[in-house]
């Protein structure tokens, strides 16, 4: 199939295939180990018994490629685990059941997501804003003061950890002046209000960081488009510096800006490990951390499969919108 639909075609099952190598690799590196899989994966504190019933769980006596299979099947078809007196059906997707909690991992992804979701689009809302804005006006300003402060103040933020921002923010903004509590993460369904006040500070703190890349991305493009032989001509035929900014040196900056959208949102997701731990948000990143500290490898396996599903779906997104916005991208 040729055209736009066979290009989103052939960027879909590059995603499924990359998603295919991205679980084998992930099974390989968790569970096909040196040392007893079985124990590392039940945790510290399980008795004999409990290991040896782990072991079975994860047919750790059968070749390679059929414990593989357990394993995907587990995800498209569910299983059935053995808690020794009662077997429980974990449905599909299955990714897992957590052998400190007794959780299902799926379960316990679902409670997460929505907390790493709030603090991603909020965020996402205000590096857009930030990010495409700086590098505008830094594109716009070449050569002139303004557009050394923006440059100075861009290369700072990257440089800057988010931890040192959301630290920063937290004793000015909370502590000194005390404009805002100390966040606290409230369910959007229970007070829409208390949610966005509460994740206004994580907001800024991961959007600050990511919107240095966006200004300087967009600069570069812009000033790249600028120097085109159109522009030229526009401003030959007299349109004015405004028009030509807004309406043809942004449209050739759009399509850049669009495909890292995707690809950062993607990563954030499950990539935001420092703000979350930093500001106590119960979200995917800090029950990572809380995953990894107790050596609990069922959660561990399934929020980084999560995280992997959504850079790939992210990374895809990026391709399709990239090529709309730019058709060209199609026929290469």
């Amino acid at each position: 199939m040729n055209g736009f639909p066979g290009f989103v075609l052939r960027r879909l099952a590059g995603a499924v295939v990359t998603l295919f190598v991205l679980s084998v690799i992930i099974y390989v590196v968790f569970y096909v180990t040196p040392g007893n899989v079985a124990q590392i994966t039940c945790g510290p504190r399980c008795s004999p018994a409990q290991v040896h019933q782990v072991a079975l769980q994860l047919h750790l006596d059968d070749p390679l490629y059929v414990r593989y299979w357990h394993f995907l099947q587990g995800v498209f078809a569910g299983q059935d685990y053995s808690t020794g007196t009662s077997v429980e059906h974990c449905a599909a997707p299955c990714l897992g059941q957590s052998y400190q909690t007794g959780r299902e991992v799926t379960d316990i992804v679902l409670a997460k997501l929505p907390v790493s979701f709030s603090l991603v689009s909020g965020a996402m809302v205000i590096w857009l804003l930030l990010g495409v804005g700086t590098g505008v006006l830094s594109a716009w300003r070449r050569g002139r003061l303004s557009e050394r402060v923006l440059t100075a103040v861009t290369l700072a933020g990257v440089a800057t950890p988010v931890f040192v921002i959301g630290l920063v923010l937290m004793i000015v903004v909370c502590g000194e002046l005390r404009l805002l509590p100390f966040p606290q993460y409230v369910d959007f369904t229970d007070d829409p209000e208390q949610w966005a006040w509460n994740l206004l500070l994580p907001w800024l703190s991961l959007a600050l960081i990511e919107a240095a890349g966006f200004a300087r991305l967009t600069r570069a493009t812009m000033l790249e488009t600028l120097a085109e032989d159109h522009i030229r001509t526009f401003r030959a035929y007299g349109v004015g510096e405004r028009a030509v900014i807004a309406r043809h040196a942004l449209r050739g900056a759009a399509a850049s800006v669009i495909a890292l959208n995707a690809v950062t949102v993607g990563s954030a997701i499950g990539g935001a490990v420092l703000t979350e731990t930093l500001f106590g948000l119960p979200g995917i990143g800090q029950e990572l951390v809380r995953a990894v500290k107790v050596v609990d490898l069922p959660v561990v396996v399934g929020m980084v499969l999560v995280t992997g599903f959504f850079v790939v779906l992210a990374n895809a997104v990026a391709d399709i919108l990239y090529a709309m916005a730019d058709r060209r991208v199609v026929l290469a």
